[in-house]
C-alpha cells in the first residue's frame, strides 16, 4: 500500500471542485504539471485528479 499525506488547503479546494470529499482522500503525489494522485483512506483505491486549465 502506498503512503499518502494529508492534503494542503489548496489541494482540498481542488478535491472539492472535483466532486470529492477531502476528508476521505490522501495525496500520494503531485506532479509538476498540477496533476494529483490521491488514495482513498478506507478503500485504498487510487484516482488521478487532472490539472486545472
Amino acid at each position: 500500500m502506498r503512503n499518502g499525506r494529508k492534503p494542503t488547503r489548496k489541494q482540498k479546494i481542488r478535491l472539492g471542485r472535483a466532486g470529492l470529499s477531502p476528508e476521505n482522500w490522501l495525496v500520494v503525489r503531485q506532479k509538476p504539471d498540477g496533476e494529483l494522485i490521491i488514495l482513498h483512506k478506507h478503500t485504498n483505491t487510487i484516482r488521478v485528479v487532472p490539472p486545472l486549465g
